[in-house]
């Protein structure tokens, strides 16, 4: 167990932006030395962190307990809450999840390409870490662990700013993190908590630039748009997942009541939900019984169009903010369309570029929505829960980036390395 002086280590939060610019500045100088560590150091050091985190989940709990009280007396919604949970069971599975990062391949050190000019100079391209992370990002604790895990995997330090709603769990886990580092050959400095709730401790984050190399926001729309926004330093822009799966005049009934039931309602709140279907009207027109039933069997509120609803008991009018909005819950927005060319229109128009699925047996109208969408992840006759990282074979991930310059979909350890050339001369001038 932490000694109680370790358990109080992060226990102030007024933290000042000149202590900001120092937890930076110490992040860089620890990420030195890490960045030259072997993979084997890097896996001991995160296999001792999955070790300490389930010896100490009982500490992590009690301090989980205080952000749920708060959470409480401010009426969070019952998917907020979940998000902030941490159970025994879920300490288990953040342990495991490092786990699974120490049997990814290390990025660090691949020569990506080699060529030797007509001058005789070498050049080979390697991968190397990107320096120092800075991480924020809103409710989930387990973000603290995976964030942490995934950059130190790579070679790089971190500098985390979690929500102020999970605070006490946040601060127990990096509590738990630093004793465990002790007892590594990675810095224990490598690993930053901002301890604090003043917005300008956060602010003064986005413009270390001296210090930070690249800033990852991941959380809703206001703290992604603020973090692009505001900051000095580059942006890995993780995705609001405004979701839709357009269902087409040839899709197969089971497949596509199956889908949208499962990217729907298997976890509402995560960025790769379902939030808008996109109804052909004759696949509509022949299968709204059952559409209707399987709504109504998962306690589904629809908000549709005109005509979606005169023809759907029970659902509302759709307004604007239904189109363009995630709602994180179990209520989804309804269109009917004509085609496949106004599915896709719509879909350019209020889509996040993060995931899209049609259901349809048609190979040519799947190749064209595959071929015309603009998204990370684009599926046919799938559900688009499938957009993360260990569910599509990167064994973890830091986020989802839904930009297109040097990482995009979700990002595993190969994201969080950039690259430099290695010239091998022998007296050559130009």
């Amino acid at each position: 167990m932490l000694l109680k002086k370790e358990r109080l280590l992060l226990d102030t939060n007024n933290i000042t932006t000149i202590d900001v610019e120092e937890q930076a500045r110490k992040a860089q100088k620890a990420g030195k030395p890490l960045s030259t560590l072997s993979t084997t150091d890097k896996n001991d050091a995160l296999l001792t962190i999955a070790d300490e985190l389930e010896k100490n989940s009982s500490f992590i709990l009690e301090e989980n307990q205080k952000d749920l009280a708060k959470g409480k007396e401010k009426n969070f919604d019952q998917a907020y809450m979940d998000r902030l949970l941490l159970t025994k069971e879920r300490v288990k599975d953040f342990a495991d999840g490092l786990r699974e990062v120490v049997n990814l391949k290390d990025p660090v050190g691949d020569i990506l390409s080699e060529w030797t000019l007509d001058n005789g100079l070498n050049v080979k391209k390697k991968t190397v870490s990107l320096g120092v992370i800075g991480m924020i990002y809103e409710a989930r604790p387990n973000v603290t662990v995976d964030a942490t895990g995934l950059a130190l995997k790579s070679g790089n330090a971190i500098v985390l700013k979690g929500g102020s709603s999970a605070l006490y769990s946040n601060k127990a886990i990096v509590s738990v993190i630093h004793s465990a580092l002790k007892k590594t050959k990675i810095p224990v400095d490598a690993v930053q908590f901002i301890a604090s709730t003043d917005r300008r401790a956060t602010e003064k984050l986005f413009t270390l630039k001296q210090y930070i190399d690249v800033l990852i926001p991941r959380g809703g729309a206001s703290l992604i748009e603020t973090v692009v926004q505001k900051a000095t330093i580059p942006v890995l822009e993780t995705g609001v997942g405004n979701v839709h799966v357009y269902v087409d005049k040839e899709a197969d009934v089971e497949k596509a009541l199956n889908i949208i039931v499962n990217a729907k309602t298997d976890r509402p709140a995560v960025c790769n939900a379902l939030e808008t279907v996109l109804l052909h009207k004759d696949w509509f027109n022949s299968n709204k019984e059952v559409l209707i039933a399987m709504l109504k069997d998962h306690d589904i509120t629809v908000h549709g169009d005109e005509e979606a609803v005169k023809m759907i008991p029970g659902s509302l009018v759709a307004e604007e903010k239904d189109w363009t909005d995630e709602y994180l819950s179990l209520d989804l927005a309804v269109k009917l369309v004509d085609d496949i060319e106004e599915a896709i229109a719509h879909i350019e128009k209020y889509g996040t570029k993060h995931s899209e699925a049609i259901i349809t047996e048609n190979q040519t109208a799947a190749d064209q929505f595959i071929q015309e969408v603009d998204a990370a992840a684009v599926y046919h006759n799938a559900s688009t829960r499938f957009t993360d990282g260990s569910a599509l074979g990167y064994g973890a991930e830091i986020g989802i980036s839904t930009q297109k310059l040097h990482a995009r979909g979700p990002m595993g350890l190969p994201a969080l390395t950039t690259t430099k050339l290695c010239i091998y001369g022998n007296g050559q001038i130009r």
